[in-house]
């Protein structure tokens, strides 16, 4: 066999997870990703509570006060498996790779939307209720600064992105979900031309006036949330541990679904992901949410 159990998925292969991860995320990419050790790490907010002083020569400086607010991002054990014929024990190596390849393939795309539920709405993508483990650290959880849709979906981001300049944030990134790029799409100016026709029939561009954007139905998905602005680049931090274990397993029932793999002739493919996230400074985001919400 290629693997034996408790084995680790081959760095090739976990530098193409991660790759395909980072380009179905919007979480992923339109922030920085960085590796997270397993037991955690602290990001270091800081505040200057005071403007700079004009100081005499020879005059009296004064203290200008800072604040600093710790932030700990704590990887999440994820995990994904699949049942495939024991025929997998016993092909050629090449047809191994192959099927491995294939569910490295699934598992990304797996990843990839579970880290955008998670992050932004903080429930366990399987069951799509809320998670426990992740608690309030998402973004419906931790991004208070609202937006209620109205008709006029331009004008909903301009309120938003006010929002978040007054609390003194930047505005790099808005993560949009397709009824939302909708809604921009059929925007018109008053000489009848639409407003945005980069978005027109389901067009996703990379960035919208000069902002970049990203359309995503994790946005949505198990969620109120149309549309999330704010600073991506410098408030929001994501990353994983590279150590990937994967294991095959042979006997019993793994995923208890009361059929027994021996039984009937199968393995059981399993392979877990430490995430981790954090929202450094939530106020430096505002979400727009369905009305009614």
């Amino acid at each position: 066999m290629v693997l034996e159990r408790g084995s680790l998925f081959e760095p090739t292969l976990v530098t193409d997870l991660v790759s395909k991860v980072q380009g179905k995320s919007s979480l992923a990419v339109l922030s920085g990703q960085t590796p997270i050790p397993f037991n955690g790490q602290k990001e270091f907010v800081f505040t200057m509570d005071s403007e700079i002083d004009v100081v005499a020569e020879s005059g009296k400086k004064t203290h200008g006060g800072i604040s600093l607010a710790p932030r700990t991002i704590v990887p999440i054990k994820v995990e994904y498996g699949a049942r495939v014929s024991d025929e997998f024990l016993y092909a050629a190596e090449a047809e191994q790779i192959s099927i491995l390849q294939a569910f490295n393939d699934g598992f990304a795309k797996k990843v990839a939307r579970g880290l955008d539920l998670m992050a932004f709405h903080g429930v366990n993508p399987r069951s799509g209720t809320n998670s426990a483990v992740i608690g309030t650290n998402h973004f419906d959880g931790l991004v208070t600064q609202t937006v209620t849709a109205t008709v006029d979906a331009n004008a909903d981001i301009e309120t938003a992105v006010g929002k978040v300049q007054e609390a003194g944030g930047e505005v790099s990134a808005l993560a949009i979900a397709p009824a939302f790029r909708t809604g921009l799409a059929g925007l018109t100016k008053t000489d009848g031309n639409a407003m945005f026709p980069e978005l027109a029939w389901g067009g996703a561009p990379a960035t919208l006036n000069g902002v970049r954007v990203d359309v995503n139905k994790t946005v949505s998905d198990m969620s109120t949330d149309l549309a999330v602005i704010g600073d991506f680049v410098s408030s929001f931090k994501w990353g994983y541990a590279k150590e990937i274990p994967m294991e095959v397993i042979r006997f019993g029932d793994p995923d208890n679904s009361g059929l027994d793999l021996k039984g009937y002739n199968q393995v059981y493919i399993r392979a877990e992901l430490y995430l981790g996230w954090g929202i450094l400074e939530p106020n430096n985001f505002a979400r727009v949410i369905e009305a009614g919400a």
